[in-house]
């Protein structure tokens, strides 16, 4: 059933949310979905920045000294 619902389909299902929400609202809903976004990201670079940050402490130098002679 949505696999066809279209350009039109979806222009007639924004001016709805439009009509029933108003500008205001849908306005601060956005902002609000675009600051979670961005603390979504911002918490997804810190795990993978910390992940590195243990990785690299874990790391150790495994080459053999030279012996002196």
């Amino acid at each position: 059933m949505l696999n066809n619902i279209g350009l039109p389909g979806i222009l007639l299902i924004a001016v709805v949310v439009l009509v029933l929400f108003g500008r205001g609202k849908i306005s601060s809903l956005m902002g609000e979905v675009g600051k979670g976004i961005t603390s979504f990201k911002r918490g997804v670079q810190e795990g993978k920045d910390e992940l590195e940050a243990a990785a690299s402490e874990e790391a150790v130098d495994v080459t053999p000294e030279k012996e002196k002679t």
